[in-house]
């Protein structure tokens, strides 16, 4: 009975985690300038791999705000920093590789899996970085 105790925490928690998850998504498919979804759902492996890589990369440092953080602000505020780092990942690496869009578009699947390696990288990095 004592863990019940917990879980509207949990719940909140949970419920903002989400809400900044779906932000993070909305925010980065305003932020590329090919239709993820759309090439996904037709297919395309590269696209696939970028997106999710970026998502692992979000979900990574957003779950250690969670398990480090002292309130339900910090929380957030932590999980903005990670959101912010994601976009500059993409923002990075679209200068690194001008050619990034045709390539996502294209379904070259190197394109995809070095955006989405890359993201996930500093998503480990962020993570790790949270612990205070």
């Amino acid at each position: 009975m004592a863990l019940l105790t917990n879980l509207p925490t949990f719940f909140v928690y949970f419920a903002a985690a989400l809400g900044l998850f779906g932000a993070f998504i909305f925010i980065y498919l305003h932020l590329t300038p090919y239709p993820e979804l759309k090439l996904i759902r037709e297919g395309n492996l590269s696209a696939a791999l970028a997106l999710l890589g970026s998502m692992l990369g979000f979900a990574l440092p957003l779950a250690s705000a969670i398990a480090h953080s002292v309130s339900l602000l910090d929380m957030l505020v932590w999980g903005l920093v990670a959101l912010v780092a994601q976009a500059l990942v993409y923002l990075l690496v679209s200068r690194l590789l001008p050619e990034l869009r045709n390539g996502i578009g294209e379904d070259q699947t190197a394109h995809g899996l070095f955006l989405g390696g890359s993201a996930l990288c500093v998503g480990l990095i962020n993570a790790a970085c949270m612990v205070y």
